[in-house]
């Protein structure tokens, strides 16, 4: 079975050369040179004035809650990772929806305004498959109705848009390292912010609010990277370049072959995608059970991201329904996209799915997929 992903390992070589260094030093956690390391790397490669690595995702999205001190409720995305909810549901801050954007398929800014409550503190976004946002308008939203803005970022490894990276926008931007993205570190993490003093109090709750050996400063968790993550992660940052270069070009070829008869994603202007992701909507929800059960008949194994539609789950009502994200989430699929995926069974899924299309999309020019 092909999977929607192959989780990408670097060179072995590498990898343990690194891991006799961490026997011999017998660092294994709590800030150390592998850690530091991989922190200056990828601040130079994402062009980024702080990142803090941490254990996952998830807790990058709940350190980063707590660091800007928000309370009450905010605005959020129906159609993302349940992370991006359930982590401001864990820290008692209340999720209310915003509709998305019917083609690129991330939070409208336009809509955002009608979910504001009383004591609404912050937008929280994300750059839904690696596709920016509309952070210009996001911003404007914010400063008017003095929010804080936190964007997902679980997707947007590298990403840029107008020449600069996106992960800069925002008051902050949570990275996923998870071993199902295009750069992991196994388990992992990060918190990117421009801000100073909060990069230096995010440091700070990710080890238990300890500064020193003998000073607690304030209220910590526990949300350290370990030696062996971050080895991983200098391996596969080394290689960065190919797992690009290989993801656009699978992409590419899905493009020319699928974007005149599948609905994909409108690329934010002026951005350069990373392909972490590579979805397609289908008709209808009976077409894309039709299509995923013919590309599992062929050995294909595709993802429903994102699925269900975040305004059903149970424990986060009442909410209002968000049909454009509702209507979406029973259309989605993600298809095979990892370095390695061999050209005949890129060509074996796009056969696939264009037997189960009957004819080209009209009108063809709001559905192609930019690049």
């Amino acid at each position: 079975m092909i999977n929607v992903t192959k989780s990408y390992m670097g060179n072995l070589e590498k990898f343990k050369a690194y891991v006799d260094g961490i026997y011999a030093s017998r660092w294994l956690t709590n800030q150390g040179p592998l850690c530091c390391e991989l922190e200056e790397r990828l601040k130079d490669y994402l062009d980024v004035r702080n990142i803090v690595v941490v254990s996952n995702g998830t807790m990058a999205l709940q350190v980063a809650y707590r660091a800007l001190g928000l309370t009450g409720s905010a605005v959020t995305t129906p159609f993302s990772f349940v992370a991006t909810s359930s982590t401001l549901q864990w820290e008692h801050i209340r999720p209310v929806f915003a509709d998305i954007c019917p083609d690129t398929w991330n939070l409208d800014p336009a809509r955002i305004e009608a979910s504001l409550q009383e004591d609404t503190g912050a937008i929280v976004a994300t750059h839904v498959f690696g596709n920016p946002c509309a952070v210009d308008e996001i911003d404007t939203v914010a400063q008017r109705h003095k929010l804080k803005v936190i964007y997902d970022g679980a997707h947007a490894f590298g990403v840029q848009q107008a020449g600069q990276s996106v992960l800069n926008r925002g008051h902050v931007t949570t990275l996923s390292f998870h071993a199902t993205k295009l750069f992991h570190t196994i388990e992992g993490g990060a918190i990117v912010t421009n801000d100073d003093d909060l990069a230096e109090r995010v440091r700070l709750m990710t080890n238990f609010g300890i500064a020193d050996y003998e000073t607690i400063e304030g209220l910590g968790t526990n949300a350290k990277l370990n030696e062996f993550s971050a080895a991983m992660g200098l391996c596969i940052l080394d290689d960065i370049e190919l797992i690009l270069e290989q993801r656009a070009e699978i992409a590419h070829f899905y493009t020319r072959h699928l974007g005149d008869y599948l609905q994909l994603q409108r690329v934010a202007p002026d951005s350069e995608p990373n392909f972490s992701y590579f979805p397609v909507a289908l008709a209808n929800h009976r077409a894309m059970l039709s299509a995923r059960a013919a590309l599992q008949a062929a050995d294909i194994n595709p993802r429903r991201y994102f699925y269900p539609s975040l305004d059903t789950i149970d424990y986060l009502q009442p909410q209002q329904a968000q049909p454009i994200s509702r209507g979406l989430a029973q259309r989605v699929l993600c298809l095979p996209i990892y370095p390695g995926l061999g050209r005949n069974i890129q060509q074996r899924i796009v056969d696939t799915l264009l037997r189960q299309c009957d004819s080209p999309l009209l009108p063809l020019a709001p559905l192609r997929r930019a690049l």
